[in-house]
């Protein structure tokens, strides 16, 4: 395992650099604090970082617009960005933008690492609280070790009273349903055409539907606003 990470809180990246080296025998992390020296230690690192976690607010990344000039000069390289307060509109720019993972700074050492290891087998992290299905909170802990939405039990709760959930005002159904549920696990169009025995097209109109009923635009909205609102909720 290689990673870059920066940050300009040297305490937070000496700290978790240590704890990767320790707990992952073999692996490298080279640390830097802002974004143009992530960008010149990424072109120095041989092999290349396996992964890349940037923070969303040191010096240089001016929001997302810094994530996106990384990406620009190393569009091949898994990124993921770290936060203090992982807010939503950031987690779903960030995802849109190409992000495979947004990592609250709050996380342990044990449960960040969890997460790298998540993103570098090839799954999407955004911290989902399982309470209450939404982002996770900054007092995130070692009590929860993060999961890949892949990996989530998943019901719907399209039926309930709307005294109970505001889910109720939004009406799929049972097709769009099984569609959500596997965008909320982070597959494919075409993984989900082959899971619900559809055509890739179909999938793209049940898409395009449930963007319109949940009132967003593209398909990470559609999860972020699902667990959010308790369309979609963990077993």
């Amino acid at each position: 395992m290689h990673l870059l990470i920066a940050d300009d809180h040297t305490l937070f990246r000496e700290a978790i650099s240590q704890y990767v080296e320790r707990a992952n025998h073999g692996s490298t992390v080279a640390t830097v604090s802002n974004l143009d020296d992530a960008i010149a230690m990424t072109k120095e690192m041989s092999p290349q970082p396996d992964l890349v976690l940037l923070d969303l607010h040191m010096p240089g990344m001016h929001g997302l617009k810094g994530f996106s000039k990384f990406r620009e000069n190393y569009p091949d390289i898994p990124v993921a960005l770290l936060s203090g307060v992982a807010e939503a509109k950031d987690v779903q720019d960030a995802m849109d933008l190409g992000a495979v993972g947004f990592f609250p700074k709050t996380l342990s050492g044990r449960a960040l690492l969890k997460a790298i290891e998540l993103v570098l087998a090839g799954e999407k992290f955004i911290p989902v609280d399982s309470k209450t299905n939404g982002l996770m909170p900054s007092y995130y802990g070692d009590q929860q070790i993060p999961r890949p939405l892949s990996s989530l039990p998943l019901r719907t709760n399209s039926g309930m009273p709307s005294s109970l959930s505001p889910s109720s005002k939004v009406r799929l159904t049972p097709r769009e349903n099984d569609v959500l549920a596997c965008l909320c696990r982070g597959q494919s169009n075409k993984d989900i055409a082959r899971n619900l025995g559809l055509q890739d097209v179909t999938i793209k109109l049940h898409v395009r539907s449930i963007c319109r009923k949940l009132e967003v635009t593209n398909r990470t909205q559609a999860v972020l606003k699902a667990f959010e609102i308790g369309l979609i909720q963990q077993e």
